[in-house]
């Protein structure tokens, strides 16, 4: 049997069925059940404020709407039996067949524009709560990472050529920054979209009393929207989800990248576990770093979802227009491929397996110690520019010789300027090179253990507006 539109009674012809196919959004929207389910709820409970429903007739809904969300919690499969247009459709009627006519009345001041607006802000609130339990995790990983090998020496890159050495700690610590950046975006995406759209109607508001600002509490928002035709027509908040996902998944890209690097042969720094690669159909010898590619693969496709909205928002004339369909499989998409490169993310490092000696072996080839030696002559009162040009003489002359700087004799450090002493060598230790850094930001081990306390406080820090909510 073909389900009822929620309009129609304007038209003297059914939908051409191409159309109807091509215009139901139920398919995807009902994702938004449980959402639609607890607007409804609440609007139920302001209706009987506004004495559209007595106490009777507002439990006989709410029990109704609750039999609703326990039957498809226990088969979700009946929503794949439904013809119906959207989500909304589906939930009034399946209440009516619970409650009768009792359930047309529910409807009553609203619009499928509001309750939509709504049902979005109610899945992105929690969805959102739920990604950021998945990057806590992350971050907590990360910091665990970084503890396990303190000591650890990597070489640093620029361009992609060895540069200076620095910590392992302090290169994870790096990522577990963007992170903390990344954790913030979504706190302020959450707190944009935690305004209540319910009872602005289809652009101009509502007739019946309502109480917008009760109702916003009953679904813990922090307020109702402050104008009907912005309420209906906002999709600001899914832009700047999309904004907050893009950021995170280009830095998870960009640690996806380097990963792959050091885990090839050429470089050898880390070893990936068996349990997040795999192998090659013809070559017997591969382990492909299948998780950290693909990563690096969906993050385009979550940019797409943000450039596409943003193109769809464009050139839409105020209010409502259907247009505004397509926020949700850009946005559906984006949420569940966010998620599960979190969890891939986290378990690639809680597996991954360090090479200390192969990443110290590489910090002492490629003159890495260089801007060491420039610094032991400004210390003798030599212009940094001035130590800089004759350092890049004194690494020509070792690469004619095959020398690396600390293997070049004395008196061929003379020839080049009677300040070198034999304490030169000192200064060009790998040890002496990082201990030196200790300003905040740096890579010596003191800063490095002071900056993994830091970042462990601040992963157990905690937004206030959500410190008042339960965990998911």
């Amino acid at each position: 049997m073909t389900a009822k539109k929620l309009w129609g009674g304007r038209f003297s012809s059914e939908a051409d069925p191409v159309f109807a196919e091509f215009n139901a959004s139920f398919p995807f929207d009902r994702t938004l059940l449980e959402a639609d389910i607890e607007g409804s709820l609440a609007y139920a409970r302001a209706l009987e404020r506004a004495g559209v429903f007595n106490a009777r007739e507002r439990s006989r809904v709410e029990q109704g709407l609750r039999r609703v969300l326990a039957e498809h919690r226990q088969n979700p499969r009946l929503l794949g039996r439904s013809d119906a247009e959207d989500v909304h459709t589906y939930v009034e009627q399946e209440l009516g067949k619970k409650i009768g006519r009792l359930a047309l009345r529910l409807h009553t001041g609203r619009s499928r524009n509001d309750q939509v607006a709504t049902d979005l802000r109610l899945y992105l609130r929690q969805k959102s709560l739920q990604i950021e339990h998945g990057l806590n995790g992350l971050l907590r990983t990360l910091a665990r990472l970084a503890e396990r090998n303190l000591e650890a020496v990597l070489p640093g890159y620029t361009h992609l050529q060895r540069a200076q050495p620095v910590l392992f700690s302090h290169y994870a610590l790096a990522y577990g920054q963007q992170l903390l950046r990344d954790r913030e975006r979504l706190r302020e995406a959450r707190s944009r979209a935690n305004l209540c759209p319910l009872g602005s109607g289809a652009l101009s508001g509502t007739v019946y009393k309502i109480d917008r600002g009760r109702l916003a509490r009953d679904l813990g928002f922090d307020a109702a929207s402050d104008n009907s035709i912005d309420a209906v027509s906002d999709r600001d908040f899914i832009v700047d989800f999309l904004h907050f996902a893009s950021m995170l998944l280009m830095h998870l890209s960009r640690l996806a990248e380097d990963l792959i690097l050091y885990n090839t042969l050429e470089f050898g720094f880390v070893r990936l576990d068996d349990s997040v690669a795999s192998g090659s159909s013809l070559m017997p010898q591969k382990k492909n770093p299948d998780a950290l590619e693909l990563i690096r693969g969906k993050a385009g496709r979550v940019f797409g979802h943000q450039v596409a909205l943003l193109t769809t928002l464009k050139g839409l004339p105020m209010a409502y227009n259907k247009d505004l369909q397509e926020d949700k499989e850009c946005l559906f998409d984006a949420v569940r491929t966010t998620e599960s490169c979190v969890r891939m993310m986290d378990l690639v490092l809680q597996r991954l397996q360090i090479e200390p000696e192969r990443m110290r072996a590489a910090c002492t080839l490629g003159f890495l110690n260089a801007t060491e030696l420039a610094d032991y002559l400004v210390t003798r009162n030599v212009p940094f520019r001035q130590a800089h040009e004759l350092v890049g003489k004194i690494v020509l002359r070792a690469l004619e010789l095959d020398l690396s700087l600390e293997g070049l004799p004395l008196e061929e450090y003379r020839r080049f300027s009677p300040l070198f002493q034999s304490d030169l060598y000192d200064t060009l230790r790998l040890e002496a090179g990082l201990a030196r850094r200790t300003e905040r930001g740096g890579t010596a081990p003191g800063q490095v253990r002071k900056a993994l306390m830091e970042f462990r406080r601040k992963i157990a820090g905690r937004s206030l507006r959500d410190a008042r909510r339960s965990p998911p």
